[in-house]
């Protein structure tokens, strides 16, 4: 990486808050009145620390001058004599992401989102550095928290959480939501390689980074990239077109036939149904072409024919949700109420935050006639949903998200 990345970065928002931060701490107020006895042995309130001005000072302008390890050195020497300096924690965490030493820099992130835990872009950073490190759970919560919280004006550093959002989503199999994802560059009209690459392995549901494609993958997944983006992009001819190719090429690939049909899914899906049957006849224990052909079934109102590829479904993945969902709800359509109840509360049980799972179960309690569960369960809908939505969009929810733990910022390093 090279320095010249952050140079405007420490520049335009650091050493503004550097100076801010640095000012010398107020004496404590005192009221008046009569005080215990061992308040007279409190000490005086602290002075200035002439110390940490000086050392933050000249941290700044280390940084400024692009000498970043002597600016580091003293922002850490002033941050052992205030721990508590969030501008110090942000300028430190920023070299030490750029100098690639992820575990420092996460450590100083972690550091301040405990000081600032509703700075977006700090959480960001954090995932940004989690993701380097190798912890992808942790990476996905915090670079969602960043993105829920809100990143700035910081389009660069919005690109680039979103770009590492995708493809954890991806390395961690959750396939649709990492295209959701993706699907933003494609409204943006943003068609770099890497976003590309990115679409086909989500495509081709290949739980691998960009950097871990396998070589002799790497045409089939950009291929496929191509036919997913335009996809997104809602140009039907130019996909189907990339589709065919696709399939003329790599008709045996698991996967292929598969998103081919998630593709016909809308313009044909009698077509689509072909699709995913011909998936099974190459992935024979295909879970998501069952549920595919399951929940089209269901749309038609064809339970009978729905239920064998649902309760296939959950026999292969009992702890896949959207298998419980369909079951459940498959079931409720055939009267099964009891039974279907079962089904999506073990659901829910997998996937607490679902807002599909908690509407689904509100519909069966209703249908059981107990009410008190049925309205718990849209309450918790509406709660979910919204939050979802906030969590998908990168926007801000009217309250405080569930999940867990300016300038330019850091380019990509997928």
């Amino acid at each position: 990486m090279t320095i010249s990345v952050i140079r405007n970065f420490l520049l335009s928002l650091a050493v503004v808050a550097i100076f801010g931060a640095a000012a010398p701490a107020q004496p404590s107020k005192r009221t008046t009145g009569k005080r215990p006895a061992q308040d007279s042995a409190q000490k005086p309130a602290a002075k200035p620390d002439a110390v940490f001005d000086d050392l933050s000072k000249r941290a700044a302008e280390a940084a400024a001058a692009e000498k970043l390890d002597e600016a580091l050195a003293l922002y850490q020497q002033a941050l052992r004599r205030r721990p508590n300096w969030a501008a110090g924690w942000w300028a430190a965490g920023t070299i030490l992401y750029e100098r690639d030493f992820y575990a420092d820099a996460r450590d100083a992130f972690r550091a301040l989102v405990a000081l600032e835990p509703k700075k977006g872009q700090a959480w960001g950073m954090l995932g940004l550095c989690e993701f380097q490190t190798r912890e992808y759970e942790r990476a996905i919560v915090s670079l969602l928290r960043g993105r829920v919280l809100g990143l700035g004006n910081n389009e660069q550093l919005a690109s680039v959480v979103r770009f590492h959002t995708a493809i954890t989503y991806t390395r961690l199999e959750q396939f649709e939501v990492a295209y959701d994802v993706l699907r933003e560059f494609v409204r943006e009209q943003k068609e770099s390689p890497k976003i590309i690459e990115a679409f086909g392995l989500t495509l081709l549901r290949m739980p691998f980074l960009p950097n871990e494609t396998p070589p002799d993958k790497r045409e089939l997944v950009m291929i496929a990239g191509q036919a997913a983006y335009q996809m997104a992009a809602r140009r039907g001819e130019v996909a189907e077109k990339i589709f065919k190719e696709l399939l003329t090429r790599y008709a045996n690939t698991p996967n292929v036939h598969y998103g081919y049909g998630i593709f016909l899914l809308i313009r044909d899906a009698d077509a689509a149904l072909a699709e995913f049957h011909r998936e099974l006849q190459i992935s024979p224990e295909h879970v998501p072409a069952m549920l595919q052909i399951a929940f089209e079934h269901l749309k038609r109102d064809e339970h009978e024919a729905a239920l064998p590829w649902a309760e296939k479904s959950v026999q292969l993945a009992p702890k896949l949700f959207p298998a419980r969902n369909a079951l459940g709800r498959i079931l409720l359509e055939l009267g099964q109420v009891e039974r279907a109840i079962k089904e999506l509360e073990a659901g829910v049980k997998l996937a607490p935050d679902s807002p599909e799972m908690r509407f689904a179960l509100a519909r069966a309690y209703a249908r059981a006639g107990r009410r008190q569960d049925a309205a718990r369960e849209r309450e918790a809908f509406t709660r979910l949903d919204k939050l979802y939505r906030a969590q998908r969009e990168g926007s801000q929810p009217d309250e405080e998200p569930k999940a867990g733990p300016d300038g330019k910022p850091p380019q990509p390093k997928p």
